[in-house]
C-alpha cells in the first residue's frame, strides 16, 4: 500500500532499482548501472548485494553482504521513493536471492535480469549452490532475462556454438517462465555482426549491431540489461527497449575507455555525449565560419567547386558523425558566406576525408578544402606544417569505379608516405579533376586559422 500511495503522489522522471553487486574499479555492477541510468534520463537506485575488490584485469576478493541489509536497502527506497522497473545483476548467493524474491514478490512493475554467474575475467559472481534458486527463483519473475552464452548454456543445460543454437537455448529457457529470453551473441562468433536472438511466445526477433573489439567490453552486460530496464520505464515495449538498448551499448563499447591493463570497461553514457556534443560541435563551426569570413583574403582560396569545412563527433563511424555545411561555401560580395547553416551529413568529399585521417589519429577531427597553387604550399611549409600528396592519376581502376573510394584512398596514401597525418594534404588533379589543397586540424577553429594565416601569407606577397 506505501508503495502505490507513492506511485500516484510521483510524477517525475522514471525510477529504477538496481539490485546488484558494486565494482572497484567502476566499470561493470551498480557502477555501471546508475551511469545506464542517467544516460536514459531515469532516477536510478540501488541494492548492493556484494562487494568486490577488482580491477580491469581480476575479481581478487567478493563480500557478500548480510540478507537483511540487502532487504533493507530495497525496502528503504520503495518505501519511500517507489520504483517503476528493476533490474537485477549480481545476487551471489541462495540466502540472497531469496531475499530479493521475497522483498520484490509484491511489487508488480518489469523486472530485467542479468543472470551474472561471472566477471569479464571468468572469475565467479555467483557460488554454484545458489544456480537452482537462480533458476526455480528469479528466473520465473523476469519480464526480460539477458543471458550471455554462458549463462545461457548453464541456465538450459546445453551447448551453444550458433545461432540455431542461441534460439534452442532460449526456447528452453523460456519455459522457466521468464517472457522476454535475449541470449547475447557476444560471445558467439558469427560473421562480422553481433547478433542477439529474442525468443518470446509469439516468436523470435533479432537485434544485430556491428562487431567491435574486445578492448572496452568490462561491464557490457550490466549496462545492456540496464538500458533494457530504463527503456522500460521510460513507457518502452520490451522488445523496442531490447532494440534500444543493443543500440546504446554498441556505443557504450565503440567509445568505452581505455583504461588498466586488463579489459577496459564501456561508457554507457556515450550516446548522451554524443548528443551533448553535437550542439558544441554545430557551434565550433559557427564559430570558425565567423573567423574565415572576417578575412577577406580567404575569398582568394575559394575552389571551383567551392569549399566546406567540417567537424566530426569523437569516434565519429560516418559521415552522419561529421558536421559540415550543406551546400557548401561561397563567396558573396567578397566574403566567404554560407549557403546553409552546419548540419550533420552536410559533406561527403571533406568527411570522408576527416573520418579517413581519424583512423590514424583519432584527435584530427576537423578539415577544410582551399584551392590549389604552388604559392600555397610553399606558405605552408614556410609555417611548418607538415605537408603531403597523393597522384589521381595513380588512382586503381577499381577505386575509380566506386562511388566515394578517391578521397579515402588518397588521404590513405598522402598518410602513409609521411607515416602520420599531415596538416596539409594535396593532389595536381586529374581528367575532369579540379586540383585541391586539403587542411587539417584538430578543430574547425585550428583549421580556420591556419587558412587565413596562409591567404594572409600570400596577400602579403603579392602586395611585396
Amino acid at each position: 500500500m506505501i508503495y502505490s500511495m507513492c506511485a500516484m503522489i510521483y510524477n517525475g522522471a522514471p525510477r529504477v532499482l538496481t539490485i546488484a553487486g558494486s565494482d572497484s574499479g567502476g566499470g561493470a555492477g551498480i557502477q555501471a548501472d546508475l551511469k545506464a541510468f542517467s544516460a536514459c534520463r531515469v532516477f536510478g537506485m540501488t541494492a548492493i548485494t556484494a562487494i568486490t575488490v577488482q580491477n580491469t584485469k581480476e575479481v581478487r576478493e567478493v563480500l557478500g553482504l548480510p540478507s537483511d541489509l540487502v532487504r533493507g536497502q530495497i525496502r528503504a527506497v520503495v518505501d519511500d521513493i517507489g520504483v517503476d522497473a528493476i533490474k537485477t545483476g549480481m545476487l551471489y548467493s541462495e540466502e540472497i536471492i531469496r531475499a530479493v524474491v521475497e522483498e520484490i514478490g509484491g511489487i508488480d512493475v518489469p523486472i530485467v535480469v542479468d543472470p551474472v554467474m561471472m566477471a569479464k575475467s571468468g572469475d565467479p559472481l555467483l557460488v554454484p549452490e545458489a544456480m537452482s534458486a537462480m533458476k526455480e527463483l528469479i528466473v520465473p519473475r523476469a519480464t526480460v532475462l539477458t543471458p550471455n552464452r554462458y549463462e545461457a548454456e548453464a541456465l538450459s543445460g546445453m551447448r551453444i556454438e550458433s545461432l540455431e543454437d542461441m534460439v534452442e537455448a532460449g526456447k528452453r529457457i523460456l519455459k522457466g517462465g521468464a517472457k522476454y529470453v535475449v541470449v547475447k551473441g557476444g560471445h558467439v562468433r558469427m560473421g562480422e555482426n553481433a547478433t542477439d536472438a529474442v525468443i518470446y511466445k509469439d516468436g523470435v526477433k533479432l537485434y544485430e549491431a556491428p562487431r567491435l573489439g574486445d578492448e572496452t567490453t568490462h561491464g557490457t552486460g550490466c549496462s545492456f540489461a540496464s538500458f533494457i530496464a530504463a527503456c522500460i520505464a521510460r513507457g518502452h515495449h520490451p522488445l523496442d527497449a531490447i532494440g534500444r538498448a543493443k543500440e546504446l551499448v554498441t556505443e557504450a563499447i565503440r567509445l568505452g575507455f581505455k583504461v588498466g591493463l586488463g579489459v577496459g570497461p564501456v561508457n554507457p553514457m556515450a550516446a548522451l555525449y554524443k548528443d551533448a556534443d553535437k550542439y558544441v560541435i554545430v557551434e565550433a563551426l559557427e564559430r570558425a565560419l565567423v573567423v574565415l569570413s572576417n578575412h577577406m583574403e580567404v575569398s582568394r582560396l575559394i575552389p571551383e567547386t567551392r569549399m566546406n569545412l567540417v567537424y566530426a563527433l569523437e569516434g565519429a563511424k560516418d559521415e552522419s558523425e561529421v558536421a559540415g555545411i550543406p551546400g557548401r561555401i561561397t563567396v558573396v560580395g567578397g566574403r566567404l558566406a554560407a549557403a546553409s547553416p552546419p548540419r550533420f551529413n552536410g559533406s561527403r568529399h571533406v568527411a570522408r576525408a576527416v573520418l579517413t585521417a581519424m583512423k590514424h589519429d583519432p584527435r584530427i577531427r576537423s578539415a577544410a578544402n582551399i584551392s590549389f597553387d604552388e604559392s600555397i604550399l610553399e606558405a605552408a611549409e614556410g609555417m611548418g606544417l607538415h605537408v603531403s600528396y597523393y597522384d589521381r592519376g595513380m588512382e586503381p581502376p577499381e577505386i575509380k569505379e566506386k562511388e566515394g573510394a578517391s578521397v579515402p584512398w588518397g588521404v590513405e596514401w598522402a598518410i602513409r608516405r609521411i607515416g602520420e597525418v599531415p596538416d596539409v594534404i594535396y593532389h595536381r588533379g586529374d581528367m575532369g579533376k579540379e586540383p585541391m589543397i586539403m587542411v587539417f586540424g584538430r578543430n574547425p577553429l585550428e583549421v580556420a586559422n591556419r587558412i587565413s594565416t596562409l591567404a594572409k601569407t600570400l596577400s602579403d606577397r603579392q602586395r611585396s
